[in-house]
């Protein structure tokens, strides 16, 4: 499985990266998955302008940051999701990158990971009913951290021992989660 990893905060001083790392670091253990990050940061994309939904334009000329985002997206066959929790909701950066999707993410998993005081629960609730739009299923476990993240992870995504000794905890999570995604990877690479 290709497995891309999404940062989804591009403000100065995030925290979400140190999440993606984390994420990244684990995955790289699970057998048959290689994986890559996909830093929003990376992928300038102007607020989404076209004249209409990008999967009913037919005339879409790509180019520039918008193109590379898609074709980064559509090399996976997975993609998990990291965003923080901004105003009851996931950021902006996000929204405006799905929003540029068309089928990129049709029929693949969609795993999510999110931030905030409250684990980011509202941020999972609110791309749980978004992914649909583009044609992506939701795997069942989302990964919720609270908005300690700067505490718990180091610049690499290394987690504290703190962190690592809760498997009640995301750890556990995580590792749960990554199991789900990669089983309905492969189910549904094989129904495609």
């Amino acid at each position: 499985m290709k497995l891309g990893i999404v940062i989804g905060s591009i403000r100065e001083n995030r925290v979400s990266d140190r999440l993606a790392k984390w994420v990244d670091n684990q995955a790289k253990s699970t057998d048959g998955v290689e994986t890559k990050l996909i830093d929003l940061l990376d992928y300038p994309m102007p607020l989404f302008n076209e004249p209409m939904s990008p999967r009913y334009n037919k005339d879409r000329q790509l180019e520039g940051a918008v193109k590379d985002w898609l074709e980064a997206v559509a090399d996976c066959d997975a993609v998990v999701f990291v965003t923080p929790e901004y105003n009851r909701s996931y950021s902006s950066a996000v929204k405006n990158a799905i929003d540029y999707l068309d089928y990129q993410l049709e029929r693949k998993p969609v795993m999510l990971v999110a931030h905030g005081s409250t684990g980011g629960a509202q941020a999972v609730s609110h791309l749980r009913a978004v992914f649909p739009g583009v044609g992506a299923v939701t795997s069942p476990v989302a990964v919720m951290v609270t908005d300690r993240v700067a505490h718990l992870f180091d610049e690499n995504g290394q987690a504290s021992d703190e962190f690592m000794a809760d498997q009640m905890g995301p750890q556990g999570t995580l590792e749960k989660a990554l199991e789900d995604l990669k089983w309905l990877s492969d189910a549904m690479a094989q129904a495609r």
